[in-house]
């Protein structure tokens, strides 16, 4: 069975508060787009794990995908399978591509192997694996708090958008982007803020990472004065980084603009 897990963005980003468990609490609207990895995965005679396409970091043993096929294992009799994972997000960007791929395995096994899970249950299982991983279960647009895992409905339709994705080919490891951050209640109200129109996002809609990151790497602003340069309506870096988008009334091709970075531009 073969599914592409795809990216999100984090439109507006407010790190609220320091857990007591280490972790922070935050507000953003977490919206899916269209750049994807490939996942295939099949049953086996022993289990595998295989990736290609842009090298990932660290013990592949260690890898998300595995992992989510481990804890669905210690509740169901599932028989081994071959994962191979073709990576095409880019890594320590701000787009989840890890978690996608976490919870594209969770949704691939329940459909593979008919467990009859239900949204809420994978959703506690991708909560064990990492705070963005429960996203991608239902993959629609969400008003997210807690840590990022939990979700409030929001009406935001952006489909009639154009969306151009620029990474500058910059990894920022979620300790870094963190360890500037200075946890704030935010001033406006974000989720009502992002009902009005776009283009009155610009001075309202923030990304607390954006403070402390930009100055420290000055291609990532570069790039977001680029892409309102061309004429996007709103551009913002997405997560803790390093990625930045604009979003568009009309279709662009920005290719040739960031030849140097790592690029992808589609309909929202």
């Amino acid at each position: 069975m073969i599914t592409f897990p795809n990216a999100k963005i984090n439109i507006g980003l407010s790190i609220t508060e320091k857990r007591s468990d280490g972790f922070h609490n935050l507000e953003s609207c977490f919206y899916p787009v269209g750049w994807c990895d490939v996942l295939e995965i099949l049953p086996a005679d022993k289990l595998s794990f295989k990736s290609t396409g842009i090298p990932i970091p660290g013990n592949p043993e260690s890898n998300l995908c595995l992992k989510a096929y481990h804890l669905i294992k210690q509740d169901f009799n599932i028989p081994p399978v071959m994962i191979h994972l073709h990576k095409v997000v880019p890594i320590g960007a701000g787009l989840g591509g890890g978690s996608a791929d976490c919870a594209f395995t969770i949704k691939t096994l329940n459909d593979l192997f008919e467990l009859h899970l239900t949204t809420e249950q994978m959703e506690n299982y991708a909560r064990k694996l990492g705070s963005d991983c429960a996203f991608f279960i239902q993959n629609k647009p969400k008003y997210c708090v807690g840590k990022g895992d939990e979700f409030l409905e929001i009406s935001l339709d952006l489909s009639n958008k154009y969306i151009v994705l620029v990474n500058p080919n910059i990894h920022i490891s979620t300790a870094e982007a963190y360890s500037g951050v200075k946890p704030m209640k935010s001033e406006i109200d974000l989720k009502e803020v992002l009902q009005r129109p776009v283009n009155q996002w610009v001075d309202a809609v923030k990304n607390d990472f954006e403070i402390h990151l930009l100055p420290k790497y000055p291609s990532i602003s570069t790039v977001k004065e680029q892409l309102y340069a061309h004429g996007a309506t709103y551009a913002s870096m997405t997560g803790s980084g390093s990625t930045v988008f604009g979003i568009f009334e009309k279709e662009v091709d920005l290719k040739e603009t960031f030849a140097d970075y790592t690029v992808w531009q589609g309909t929202m």
